[in-house]
């Protein structure tokens, strides 16, 4: 089994639930939903109203973030 490679990017959220979060990278009409169970996600001090989201490539890729 390989290692996932984990990165991270920069989001503006939507909307939360307990078990999820909406996330756009900059167009709010393509945000899709992250479960919580597969990320971390944190303010960035750097942006107001940005967070950085911390998730395997595969999990971006599949979401059409990267």
């Amino acid at each position: 089994m390989t290692k996932s490679n984990i990165i991270d990017i920069d989001v503006e959220v939507t909307a939360r639930t307990e078990k999820a979060v909406l996330v756009h990278t900059g167009i709010k009409e393509q945000a899709v939903w992250l479960p919580l169970s597969q990320i971390e996600i944190e303010p960035n001090d750097a942006f107001p109203g940005i967070e950085t989201v911390t998730l395997p490539e595969w999990l971006a890729l599949e979401k059409g973030l990267i």
